[in-house]
């Protein structure tokens, strides 16, 4: 069973923005839920290369916790676990990759391909916190943007990342990641990690918002590519969703909520979401919900079932 959307007007989504803004206490903190679980994923990560690094944490004698950084390690002395992205720049520079690196490629890819490739971009990488920091200061002294690039280019910078690789014999996004810097020097104290990282926010803050993750990342270009099968998604709600825009205020991809597309399939498609999860606690009326894809479809037809019955009352 299926229904066409109901129609909201103008009233309805001014309606539910002032739903939001009369929300207690108790439930605007609940809404922080997702960024305190990404941060503590983040800053987990952090803490196990760390302890087994300079700690000496360890799983048994002489087998570190968790040995390496984020372009290749090695978890309780058995998992590899390599980012496949560095892999393919390496196997570009025609170098013969261990079959150690194969397999932990092959992990980490298959972990994004089911969960959602740019899940790394949102709960594992550092930088996303620098990015977050810098967006929500610049929201709040209402600096405009510099400079207009569009969000596709990210993808040249991925293309031409390879190219290089495979034309210099050097893995080239390796060399120049703030990503890798940035780990290393948190990890080792090693590396310009700082100053990328400060020049990074300065670049959101000051000249484009989500300017290095949503528009010139080749990693979170990758990872939106690996995210299209993704079986993690965010169910959109035709039925309850009054086009008020507040989720689109607070995505860092906001093109990825395109009513019309999520009206069709009733999910978000895009590769370029990186499950955030900042969308769906600030819904006024809950339309859009974390849910695995197979699920999806026949949630939504109890939805537009749900919303039949409503309506025919």
């Amino acid at each position: 069973m299926s229904s066409a959307p109901p129609s909201f007007g103008k009233a309805d989504a001014l309606a539910s923005v002032e739903k939001l803004h009369s929300r207690s206490l108790g439930a605007n903190a609940w809404s922080w839920r997702y960024i305190v679980l990404r941060r503590l994923t983040q800053f987990g990560f952090l803490l196990l290369f760390f302890g087994s690094a300079h700690w000496g944490w360890q799983v048994a004698k002489n087998v570190p916790l968790l040995r390496g950084n984020l372009s290749a390690s090695m978890f309780i002395g058995l998992i590899p676990l390599t980012d496949p992205f560095a892999t393919l720049q390496i196997f570009l520079t025609g170098h013969v990759l261990r079959q150690e690196s194969l397999i932990g490629a092959a992990i980490v890819l298959g972990f994004y391909l089911l969960i959602g490739g740019r899940v790394f971009c949102a709960w594992v990488c550092p930088v996303n916190v620098v990015t977050d920091a810098s967006g929500w200061l610049r929201d709040k002294l209402g600096i405009r943007a510099v400079i207009h690039l569009p969000r596709a280019l990210r993808y040249f910078v991925l293309a031409a990342t390879l190219l290089i690789s495979a034309v210099s014999g050097l893995a080239a996004f390796e060399w120049v990641s703030p990503i890798g810097m940035a780990h290393r020097e948190i990890i080792f104290g090693l590396g310009m990690g700082f100053t990328a990282l400060l020049a990074i926010f300065l670049f959101d803050l000051l000249i484009l918002k989500n300017g290095w993750c949503g528009h010139l990342c080749p990693l979170g270009a990758f990872y939106s590519l690996v995210g299209k099968s993704a079986l993690l998604r965010v169910r959109f709600d035709k039925n309850t969703c009054t086009r008020c825009g507040e989720c689109a205020s607070v995505c860092p991809e906001p093109q990825v909520l395109n009513l019309k597309k999520l009206d069709e399939r009733g999910y978000v498609f895009s590769g370029e979401c990186s499950n955030c999860g900042r969308c769906s606690p600030i819904c006024p009326e809950g339309s859009l919900k974390f849910d695995f894809k197979p699920l999806i479809r026949s949630h939504n037809v109890q939805a537009d079932a749900i919303a039949v019955q409503r309506r025919t009352k």
